[in-house]
């Protein structure tokens, strides 16, 4: 097996991040997305905006490799206060120390080698490191694979529920929450 390994992104990776995101949201998502929403996806703004993202924040992103390959890639950075606040929209008391987990994605034909657990070790230890004390990450309640994922590192969901409008389609996310230390298996 190929060494696997999470770093930094560079704006160089821009257009690889992009290329994971439309794969992994057009296998993962067909179910959950109508198809119209999963078409307009375009990698040259999904690459414009992570480029951006990785360029000038405010979350950090990490990519996972395995061997010479792109496999993965999760953001991070301090939670908005609205996305960390109680459902009725009063803010948490430790609403400066919440990091929020935007964005964890492993390339289907890549799931399920640890790929994942290994992106959020090392957002969680630089979330750590940036004085934050717990992460949030919103999932879609019919995603039972991701929040498996979340279950399995640890975080539960906290109660708090929103709903997006997903071209036309109501969207249910669910907020998880927990650590930003983890133990990995080996």
């Amino acid at each position: 097996m190929a060494v696997a390994t999470v770093r930094p992104a560079v704006p160089s990776d821009a257009a690889e991040i992009a290329r994971i995101q439309l794969v992994t949201w057009r296998a993962a998502y067909h179910d959950l997305l109508p198809a119209e929403v999963l078409d307009a996806l375009a990698a040259d703004e999904a690459e414009a905006t992570w480029r951006h993202t990785i360029e000038q924040g405010p979350a950090r992103v990490f990519l996972a490799t395995e061997g010479q390959f792109q496999v993965g890639f999760a953001a991070a950075g301090p939670a908005p206060q609205d996305e960390s606040a109680g459902a009725d929209g009063t803010p948490v008391p430790d609403a400066d120390r919440v990091a929020l987990v935007s964005v964890l994605l492993v390339e289907p034909r890549w799931g399920r080698r640890g790929h994942g657990g290994r992106l959020l070790a090392a957002a969680g230890d630089a979330m750590l490191a940036d004085g934050l004390a717990r992460g949030i990450s919103w999932v879609a309640e019919q995603d039972k694979a991701s929040l498996g994922f979340w279950e399995r590192a640890g975080w539960l969901a906290d109660g708090t529920v929103r709903t997006l409008d997903a071209g036309g389609r109501p969207l249910r996310e669910v907020r998880m929450t927990g650590t930003l230390s983890f133990e990995l298996q080996s």
